[in-house]
């Protein structure tokens, strides 16, 4: 009997010890977002590439505003029926994701 209980109790301790808490362990992520800078210009400086690459890829498209910044990137605004949007484009009409 002295036997049991002495078995009951180490079996008892031995399963209160996968019941601990873990530390709990805190992480700290920083995004840094950097952005080309944009200037606008006028409708009628963007290459005319970039003008036909759009009439084809959209056709029902209204650009509205155009940027460009120091790589020669251009940033279009885009309004195709009820959406607007922006896409981005190099100077030779190519698309570029961002």
């Amino acid at each position: 009997m002295k036997n049991l209980f002495l078995s009951a109790a180490i079996v008892l301790g031995g399963l209160t010890s996968f019941a601990s808490t873990s530390p709990i362990s805190t992480t700290i992520v920083k995004t840094v977002s950097i952005q080309d800078e944009y200037t606008e210009i006028k409708l009628e400086e963007v290459p005319a590439a970039i003008t036909d690459a759009l009439k084809k890829a959209y056709p029902d498209a209204v650009l509205s505003k155009a940027y460009k910044n120091t790589k020669s990137e251009y940033k279009l605004d885009v309004t195709v029926g009820d959406k607007v949007g922006s896409i981005y484009a190099n100077a030779d009409g190519s698309w570029i994701k961002k």
